[in-house]
């Protein structure tokens, strides 16, 4: 297949997605390797930049989404009115924050870290797709097992998990203290 049909074949595939694909699954459309889908990945992305198009490529471990420029957001506001935004709490973060660092990780396992129950903020970052069920634990009573979603990636601005920045343990005491002082004030009340 001729670089410009392929290019037009990849464009039309990510833009009819709306989605991440897979680059594998890109080089099996176009009948070439995924060294050259890269390849064209490339050109395409250096081609957006250069001509001052209003969409780019985002990358998320080993796929690619066509998507729109940052700096567009503006304009995309003025014609879609204001974007629903997800709401996240302080609780929900914190959630998420260790679905993110220990998963796969079960929900007794987020609630012995946060020391109260999470099942608010599971099924909030369930709704939000920021999380998902990637299966049961073996073990008694087959716990479900929960990590972080594309959509995590994609909302936090990280292309993989270990892009995430690293926690010092200062920070990790501050937040057992933190954790604790909560679930006193509950006990408390």
């Amino acid at each position: 297949m001729k670089r410009t049909r392929a290019e037009a074949v990849i464009e039309a595939v990510l833009f009819t997605m709306g989605e991440s694909v897979e680059i594998s699954r890109l080089a099996d459309v176009i009948e070439e390797d995924v060294k050259v889908v890269k390849e064209i990945l490339k050109g395409m992305e250096e081609r957006y930049a250069r001509e001052d198009r209003g969409i780019t490529l985002a990358y998320f471990e080993n796929a690619v989404q066509l998507c729109t420029k940052e700096e567009m957001y503006e304009y995309l506001v003025k014609i879609a009115k204001t974007p629903k935004k997800m709401s996240l709490t302080d609780t929900v973060l914190e959630t998420l924050s260790i679905i993110a660092y220990k998963q796969p990780v079960t929900r007794a396992e987020i609630e012995r870290v946060r020391g109260v129950n999470c099942d608010h903020a599971i099924n909030r970052l369930l709704e939000y797709d920021l999380i998902t069920e990637l299966g049961r634990l073996d073990a008694p009573g087959r716990p479900l097992l929960f990590g972080t979603t594309e959509q995590f990636l994609r909302c936090f601005g990280v292309g993989k998990l270990d892009d995430l920045p690293e926690l010092n343990p200062v920070q990790l005491e501050e937040f057992k203290q933190q954790a604790e002082a909560e679930v006193q004030l509950q006990l408390d009340v």
